[in-house]
């Protein structure tokens, strides 16, 4: 059986006291992992943002979103250092279902082509 890459999206929430280049440095160390392990499609930092409820008495982090592309095997991988990793309060990972992402892709181009 061939190993089919899948897609997905995660968000996490990056702790905001630890300071700018520490947040960066979390952000960098995570994009890095999931282009090791798969294909990054896109990234988009959200920037630092109110919690809907306090985290360990904090109520701001700094959000970023990764949409990429990996074997079934490497979420809970993922997972498990997000979970392991001082500095981010907060992961979810998403897998998305590969007919809305290529109805998606297929919109953006679209939308590319017609402002060109």
């Amino acid at each position: 059986m061939e190993n089919l890459n899948l897609s997905y999206e995660t968000v996490f929430i990056s702790d905001l006291s630890l300071g700018e280049e520490a947040v960066a440095g979390l952000v960098k160390k995570f994009t890095a992992l999931i282009a090791e392990n798969g294909e990054i499609i896109e990234t988009s930092d959200w920037g630092k943002r109110r919690l809907a409820y306090p985290i360990n008495d904090l109520n701001e982090g700094y959000y970023t979103l990764v949409r990429f592309t990996a074997p079934a095997n490497f979420p809970a991988e993922l997972d498990r250092i997000f979970n392991i990793t001082e500095g981010i309060m907060r992961s979810i990972i998403v897998k998305l279902d590969s007919n809305v992402v290529a109805k998606n892709d297929a919109v953006k181009q679209e939308n590319a082509h017609q402002e060109a």
